[in-house]
C-alpha cells in the first residue's frame, strides 16, 4: 500500500514496548499516525504537524447544531464544578456552622470523589448503550436536588450522607458531557475545542468564587451559595430535554443493525476490558495524578489564604477568581497549542513549567501578589487539563467514548479523594510564622511541596503513555454493533439456521 509520507512502525504492543516507542516517539518532531483507507485497511505513517490553524477559522467550522451540543456540555461540566466548589471555597464557613474542623469538612470532599467512579461506571455505560440525553438529564437534575438536600442537612453526619449520593450523581456527568461535545466538532479544531470544554471546571470555580463573595463571609451565608448551584444544574437538565440526542451517536446506530439481544453490548464491554486492561490501567494512573494536581493546587488555597496569609473573605475570594481566569486562559491556549504541539509534549511542558511556578505561587503576602501567582499557576495546572479531554477521547476504544473517558476519569478522582483532606491535616498539624509574625498553619509549604511532586509524576507518566492524535473515533459503530455478535444472535432470535459450509469455517444463511 503506496504511503504518502515516511512509513512508521505501527503502535507497539505490550507495556515495555509502548513505553519504549512513547518516549522516542516524544522527542520526535513529526508524529506516528494510522491511515485508513476506503477499503478499511490501515497503515502507518510519520506525519508533521500541520500548522496551527486561526482559532476563529476552527470555530467557524462548527455548526449551529455542532455549537450546540458543545454549549450544553460546556454548562453541564461548569454546573458540575460549581456545585463541588460551592463546599471547596466554603470550607471555614463550614467549619463553623457544624462547629467541626476545617480537617473534617474536607472529609465531605474525600466522600464526595469517593463515590463518583460508581456514577460514572454506571451513567457511562448508560451513555453508550442509550445515548448521551437522558443519562445526563437525570444526573443533573439530581445534582440539584442534592445540592437542595445539603442546605437542610441540619447535622454534620446528614451533611456526609448527602454529599456521598451527591458524589454518585456527579460521576457519571464528565463522560457523557466531553463524549457529546467533542464528538459533534471537526476534527482539525477539536485541540482548542477540548482545552475550551475543560475550562467549564475553572469557570465553575470563578463562578461559585463569585457567588461567595457576593454573598459576604457571614456563617449562614453558605447556604446561598448552594440554592444557586442547585438552580443552574436543574435549569441545565432541563435545556438538555430540548434537543435530540447527539447526531454522532445517532449515525453510530444507523451504522448497523440494533440487536434485540442486550447481552451483546455487554460481550462487548467485556471483551474491551480484556483487551484494553493496559491502556485502562494507564489512564487511570495519569488520571489519579491529574486529580491530585488539581485538588492539591485549588481546594485549599482560599483556606490557605485566610488561614496562612491573613486575609479577610472578600480579598481570598478575589485572588480566587483571578487564579481561575488564570486556569480559563491557559486551558483554551495550551489546549489549542496541543493540536500542533503533540498531546503529551504538551502536557509534559505545562507540567514542568507549573513546578518552576511553585515559590512564586506561595511566597507573596498580597492580594495582588497572590492573584498575579495564582493566575500563572493555574494557567499551566488548567493549562495540561486542557489537553486531558480530547487526550482520552483519542485514547478511548472508538464506542465507548463515554464509559473510558469517564470512568478512568473518576477513578483517578477516587484514587486523589484525600488530596484535600491530607492537605488540611498536614497543615493543621504543623505551624510557621507568617509575615506578620503570627504563629500559622503551615499550608503553603504543604501545598508545594505536594504539587512538585505530582507535576513530576505526571511528566513522566505522560513521557512514557501513548497518543492517538487525529484519531477518527467519529467514524466508528455504537457499542453492541462493533463485531458480527449482534447480527449473529439477531438471525438467531428471528430463526435462522445456520449451516457449515465445504471448508468448515465460513456460514452459510438459510432464513425459514
Amino acid at each position: 500500500m503506496p504511503a504518502e509520507h515516511e512509513p512508521a512502525e505501527p503502535y507497539a504492543k505490550g507495556t515495555f514496548a509502548t513505553a519504549k516507542q512513547a518516549w522516542g516517539d516524544l522527542f520526535r518532531w513529526k508524529q506516528r499516525v494510522e491511515i485508513f483507507n476506503d477499503y478499511g485497511e490501515t497503515h502507518y505513517e510519520w506525519k508533521s504537524p500541520e500548522p496551527l490553524e486561526d482559532p476563529f477559522t476552527l470555530l467557524r467550522q462548527l455548526t449551529p447544531l455542532n455549537w450546540l451540543f458543545f454549549t450544553v456540555g460546556f454548562l453541564s461540566w461548569t454546573a458540575d464544578a460549581f456545585d463541588f466548589h460551592a463546599l471547596s471555597i466554603q470550607t471555614v464557613k463550614l467549619a463553623k456552622y457544624y462547629d467541626t474542623s476545617k480537617t473534617d469538612i474536607t472529609t465531605a470532599i474525600t466522600l464526595t470523589l469517593l463515590l463518583r467512579s460508581v456514577g460514572a461506571a454506571f451513567f457511562g455505560l448508560a451513555g453508550d448503550k442509550f445515548g448521551r440525553k437522558w443519562p445526563m438529564v437525570i444526573n443533573m437534575i439530581v445534582l440539584g436536588i442534592l445540592q437542595i438536600g445539603t442546605i437542610y442537612s441540619t447535622t454534620f453526619s446528614q451533611f456526609l450522607a448527602v454529599r456521598s449520593l451527591f458524589g454518585l450523581f456527579m460521576g457519571g456527568v464528565y463522560g457523557n458531557a466531553i463524549a457529546m461535545a467533542l464528538e459533534n466538532c471537526p476534527t482539525n479544531a477539536r485541540g482548542l475545542m477540548s482545552g475550551i470544554l475543560q475550562q467549564g471546571y475553572s469557570f465553575g470555580y470563578v463562578i461559585a468564587a463569585c457567588a461567595n463573595l457576593g454573598v459576604g463571609g457571614a456563617v449562614a451565608t453558605w447556604t446561598t451559595v448552594f440554592w444557586i448551584g442547585a438552580g443552574l444544574s436543574i435549569a441545565i437538565g432541563f435545556i438538555r430535554c430540548l434537543f435530540p440526542e447527539s447526531k454522532q451517536f445517532i449515525e453510530a446506530r444507523k451504522a448497523g443493525k440494533r440487536s434485540k439481544a442486550p447481552s451483546v453490548f455487554w460481550q462487548e464491554t467485556r471483551a474491551m476490558l480484556r483487551k484494553e486492561w493496559r491502556l485502562s490501567i494507564y489512564c487511570v494512573i495519569l488520571m489519579t495524578w491529574f486529580n491530585y494536581y488539581s485538588h492539591t493546587s485549588q481546594d485549599s488555597y482560599t483556606t490557605f489564604m485566610i488561614s496562612e496569609k491573613g486575609m479577610e473573605n472578600s480579598p481570598a475570594s478575589r485572588a480566587s477568581i483571578i487564579m481561575k481566569v488564570g486556569a480559563c486562559v491557559g486551558g483554551t491556549i495550551i489546549g489549542y497549542l496541543s493540536q500542533w504541539f503533540g498531546r503529551r509534549r504538551t502536557i509534559v511542558c505545562a507540567a514542568l513549567l507549573s513546578g518552576l511556578m511553585i515559590p512564586a505561587w506561595i511566597l507573596p503576602t498580597s492580594e495582588r501578589g497572590l492573584s498575579a501567582s495564582g493566575f500563572f499557576m493555574q494557567f499551566f495546572v488548567q493549562g495540561a487539563w486542557g489537553v486531558i479531554p480530547i487526550h482520552l477521547n483519542e485514547l478511548s476504544p472508538p464506542a465507548f467514548r463515554s464509559l473510558f473517558p469517564g470512568l478512568t476519569y473518576q477513578i483517578g478522582n477516587m484514587i486523589s479523594s484525600p488530596s484535600a483532606q491530607i492537605v488540611n491535616a498536614i497543615a493543621e498539624s504543623h505551624f510557621l510564622k507568617n509575615h506578620m509574625g503570627d504563629r500559622v498553619e503551615a499550608y503553603g509549604p504543604t501545598m508545594g511541596i505536594a504539587t512538585a511532586i505530582i507535576a513530576m509524576g505526571i511528566a513522566v507518566t505522560a513521557a512514557f503513555g501513548p497518543e492517538r492524535k487525529g484519531r477518527h473515533f467519529e467514524l466508528e459503530k455504537a457499542a453492541g454493533l462493533q463485531t458480527d455478535i449482534a447480527e449473529r444472535m439477531k438471525d438467531e432470535e428471528e430463526g435462522s439456521e445456520k449451516k457449515p459450509s465445504l471448508d468448515g469455517d465460513e456460514k452459510v444463511e438459510i432464513k425459514n
